[in-house]
């Protein structure tokens, strides 16, 4: 532990060990990941199109809901370009190509990758998907990019990564579990594997502002305070469709996943309940009047939400993506 710190420059740069220490912890080497092709019926094999047809036929019963939540979960895992640059946009993290933090930021990166070019290839021989109005969606999210808040500051945008990467695990666990009942083992396979990824990339964002505490626990609780009153928004959340307006989309895809249960406004709840214990606020020293009255806040609030969570309805209205057919 360290004291008196100056800057957060300092406090990443203290870091820099152990983020090297973690490296192979929470991330897999190239030589020991699977990829895409490894899941997928093979165009080399002779039996390329009977494996295509069955998958075909246990894609067929896959409800409307189960399959636009999982167009939108692809379109946020092939929107890659922005996260990544936004990472690297992040000021305080030493920018030398050899440090530790770019050294992350380019590994997480490269299994990130491997998330859309699965899920993508998958829906693509499902025959359910259309494809085109998918990709322009894609191209749309890059192109449009995100406000997460995190003002470009360390502290801020790992409790993000910390929250968000929790939630995308459990968005993809939640689709392997409904597919499986639907009967598609395939698919239930396939976000299995990506949620392990993610559940590996949320414990090392959480060990990261665990870390951070460690060294400069009052400004940590101000970033963390100030993430949970301006909420934690999806990096799709400019997510749209050809010809729809801004925002639509992403409410939709939003309302599908609380109607099948792939996350709701309780799951936000839980993940902030389970945030507040993983950095065990309720034991964290050195804080001033301002760190304590951040604490007061961030254990109070998961009761808080809760009780509104529990009033809210799921929402029934149906809406007809252009990305299915």
């Amino acid at each position: 532990m360290i004291t008196a710190i100056a800057s957060r420059v300092e406090v990443m740069k203290w870091m820099e060990d152990f983020v090297h220490e973690k490296m192979t912890e929470f991330l897999k080497s190239v030589e020991d990941s699977w990829q895409p092709a490894d899941l997928l019926p093979d165009a080399r094999m002779e039996n390329f199109f009977e494996e295509v047809k069955n998958l075909q036929e246990r894609a067929r019963d896959l409800s409307y809901d189960l399959l636009a939540v999982l167009v939108g979960d692809t379109i946020t895992e092939e929107a890659l370009p922005t996260y990544e640059s936004w990472l690297m946009s992040i000021k305080d993290l030493p920018t030398n190509e050899e440090s530790p933090w770019m050294k992350w930021n380019r590994a997480w990166t490269a299994e990130e990758n491997r998330h859309g070019d699965l899920l993508n290839k998958y829906l693509y021989l499902t025959g359910r998907i259309n494809m085109r109005e998918m990709e322009a969606s894609t191209q749309y999210l890059i192109a449009d990019g995100f406000d997460l808040q995190t003002d470009n500051d360390p502290y801020r945008a790992f409790v993000y990564t910390s929250f968000q990467e929790t939630a995308t695990n459990l968005s993809h666990r939640r689709v392997a579990q409904i597919a499986k009942k639907q009967g598609d083992g395939m698919l239930a396979k396939l976000c299995g594997y990506v949620a392990s990824d993610e559940a590996r990339h949320a414990k090392a964002y959480k060990a990261f502002v665990g870390k951070i505490f460690e060294a400069d626990p009052n400004e940590m609780m101000l970033a963390f305070e100030d993430m949970m009153r301006k909420k934690i928004v999806m990096p799709a959340h400019y997510m749209r469709e050809l010809g729809v307006d801004m925002g639509k989309t992403f409410g939709h895809f939003t309302d599908a996943a609380q109607r099948i249960n792939v996350y709701t406004a309780l799951d936000y709840t839980d993940i902030l309940r389970d945030l507040v214990k993983e950095w065990k606020l309720e034991t964290v020293t050195n804080l001033n009047d301002a760190g304590e009255r951040a604490r007061d806040y961030l254990t109070a609030l998961p009761d808080r939400l809760k009780r509104v969570a529990e009033r809210m309805k799921a929402p029934q209205l149906e809406y007809k993506f252009r990305w299915i057919d």
